[in-house]
């Protein structure tokens, strides 16, 4: 068997030559071409073949260059309209910029107050400013600073920088004309812990230590009727504005529904292991909301009495519960010293408000902006919805705060379980009266002390519970003036924020 002697070199050299011709002849029409013509002159050196003199090297780059960027070579004629009005905009901007003095300080004041400004020139005697030095220094000087005392800079601070900052800028609080006692209501044998009003603002409702719930007369304070079924302290009263409904919850673990047509009890809502101490309605649902003993707050359907969500996380007595439209729809503040905010759709907690040292006691939404406040022992919080964000502090209540209350008109309302009283600007945090309850006769000093509040619809009528067994109603003064009774606001440097 015979094997077949491959060609010479030569010939496979002159093929392949041939071949490379042929496919590149549009490159390279004349094969002098590949002797003569340096392609890759203008290309970097480290771009360039080890092998200059080599034809095939050179020729293969040249090639590999061309089909990769000659489509490209040349820029689109819109992007070079482009670029060119760019180059020539920023041409202009040097021009000007190079005309500024640059020794000459924006603001002559600070030119004052800063010794030895430098020159134009930098540090090295160039004054083309195109040292990328952070800091320029004088000839001659180290690392260390200058002789005077400081390293000379080129380039001059803001008058930000030297400026003092300003402190918090408090706002200026509304005047309010101080309120009054206008009337005083007898007639439990207990403790007035709940307070109601109803929406035609006809009437109101307490319930107190006696068991009983007794619906007043707005106007004359006078007596309309007694409801009796509850077998201990009623301590939460809610009238519905949609049904001729009263809720009440006590410390029987009972949570009631009242007809206000027929006067007696026609729902039962079971499920609270302890006393239950609060309750609110829902402004557009037909849902209530109880919180009480046992750390939970729970969500009631109103029509069928089914439990539809319990609300657990506090790990103490749920003191007040308040229910707004939107999110969080539910707020419940808790002796555990904390204000949760809930998702009522979920039944979870969106957020938690840690601030309080002390048991919170008592929560007021405002009526109409989105905020609300909580008290607790000597502290008085705003806070914003609906991520719950601290907005500022009521300082000057030294009391253990038991009821909050606030109208539209920005007048916010603290009593004390010590019988003190106080009326807050709502916007600005001013304290613009204080003074102390007075428990009426045949009581005992200790016995002065609030324990429930609410406004009227109107928000010119204040009702107070009292622990001495009266109900006390207070109203703004008619005859004071801004100048009989002027504001002693004095802003101070800084608030404390928590």
């Amino acid at each position: 068997m015979t094997t077949a002697t491959p060609p010479p070199p030569e010939i496979l050299v002159r093929s392949s030559a041939k071949r490379t011709r042929d496919l590149f002849a549009a490159d390279f029409g004349l094969p002098s071409t590949l002797s003569s013509t340096n392609l890759y002159s203008n290309l970097p050196t480290q771009l360039a073949p080890q092998s200059p003199t080599d034809p095939s090297d050179r020729a293969g780059l040249a090639v590999r260059i061309r089909a990769e960027y000659d489509d490209v070579r040349e820029l689109p004629a819109a992007l070079a309209a482009k670029q060119a009005s760019a180059a020539s905009a920023a041409a202009a901007a040097r021009r000007k910029k190079s005309k500024v003095d640059e020794s000459q300080p924006s603001d002559p004041k600070i030119a004052k107050l800063i010794e030895g400004i430098p020159s134009k020139s930098n540090s090295d005697g160039s004054a083309d400013g195109s040292s990328m030095a952070l800091t320029v220094r004088a000839k001659g000087v180290g690392t260390g600073a200058s002789a005077n005392g400081g390293i000379p800079q080129r380039s001059l601070p803001s008058s930000t920088s030297l400026a003092r900052k300003q402190a918090v800028q408090q706002v200026k609080p509304d005047w309010h004309a101080p309120w009054k006692l206008m009337r005083v209501i007898s007639g439990h044998l207990g403790w007035v812990r709940s307070l109601a009003v109803e929406p035609g603002n006809q009437w109101f409702a307490s319930g107190a230590g006696d068991r009983t719930i007794k619906i007043w007369d707005l106007a004359s304070g006078s007596l309309r009727l007694t409801l009796t079924g509850h077998i201990s302290t009623v301590r939460g009263l809610a009238v519905s504005p949609r049904h001729p409904y009263l809720f009440s919850c006590g410390e029987d673990k009972m949570v009631k529904c009242w007809d206000l047509e027929t006067n007696k009890v026609i729902r039962h809502y079971h499920g609270h292991l302890s006393g239950v101490y609060t309750l609110s309605l829902h402004p557009t649902l037909d849902v209530l909301v109880t919180g009480g003993r046992d750390g939970v707050a729970r969500v009631w359907d109103m029509r069928t009495r089914s439990n539809i969500h319990v609300l657990s996380g506090h790990k103490g007595t749920v003191s007040e519960v308040k229910c707004q439209e939107a999110d969080p729809q539910v707020i419940t503040s808790s002796l555990d010293s904390t204000v949760r905010l809930w998702d009522l759709a979920a039944g979870k907690t969106m957020g938690v408000l840690t601030h309080h040292k002390k048991g919170v006691r008592a929560l007021a939404i405002h009526p109409k902006e989105f905020t609300f406040a909580s008290g607790s022992t000597g502290s008085i919080k705003q806070w914003k919805c609906p991520e719950g964000a601290f907005m500022q502090n009521f300082e000057g209540h030294n009391a253990i705060i038991n009821t909050l209350s606030v109208n539209e008109d920005n007048v916010l309302f603290s009593g004390g379980d010590n019988g003190s009283i106080c009326f807050w600007d709502w916007k600005s945090g001013y304290k613009f009266q204080s003074l102390d309850t007075t428990a009426q006769p045949g009581s005992l000093d200790a016995e002065a002390g609030l324990m429930s509040s609410t406004f009227d619809q109107t928000g010119l009528r204040l009702i107070c519970g009292e622990a001495d067994k009266s109900i006390k109603i207070w109203k703004e003064d008619d005859e004071a003036t801004p100048e009989s009774y002027p504001m002693n606001w004095r802003p101070t440097l800084g608030r404390q924020k928590f």
